[in-house]
C-alpha cells in the first residue's frame, strides 16, 4: 500500500471540496496534525479513520483506494445525455441548455 499516495489522494478530493485539513480533521474526529501526517503518508490511517475520512469527502473508499478514470465513462454518460435530449421537445431541448450552460459556468468556479 502506497500511503503517500493515498494521502495524496485525500489531500485532492479535500481541495476539490473547498476543505481545509483542520475542517476535515475535525469532521473526521482527529487532530489536524494527524490529518497532515496522513496526507503526507507520514501516519497509516486507521480503517475507522479511513472510513471517516471517505464519509466526510463524500466519496467511496474505493475512490480513495484506487485510481479512478472519469474519462473512462464520458463517453457512455454523453450517450445517455444524447438519449435524454433525444426524447424532449424543441422547447425543453433549449431550456436545458440554459440549465446546462448555467450548471457549467458553477463548476468551473468550483472546481
Amino acid at each position: 500500500m502506497n500511503y503517500y499516495a493515498l494521502g495524496q489522494k485525500i489531500r485532492k478530493v479535500r481541495k476539490a471540496h473547498a476543505l481545509s485539513q483542520e475542517a476535515l480533521a475535525e469532521r473526521v474526529g482527529i487532530s489536524t496534525t494527524h490529518m497532515s501526517h496522513i496526507e503526507t503518508g507520514n501516519t497509516k490511517p486507521s480503517l475507522a479513520t479511513f472510513v471517516a475520512i471517505a464519509e466526510a469527502l463524500d466519496v467511496s473508499t474505493d475512490e480513495l483506494l484506487h485510481d479512478y478514470d472519469a474519462s473512462a465513462d464520458r463517453p457512455a454518460a454523453l450517450s445517455r445525455v444524447l438519449q435524454l435530449l433525444s426524447s424532449c421537445s424543441t422547447q425543453e431541448v433549449r431550456i436545458l441548455e440554459d440549465i446546462l450552460q448555467a450548471a457549467k459556468v458553477a463548476l468551473e468556479k468550483h472546481l
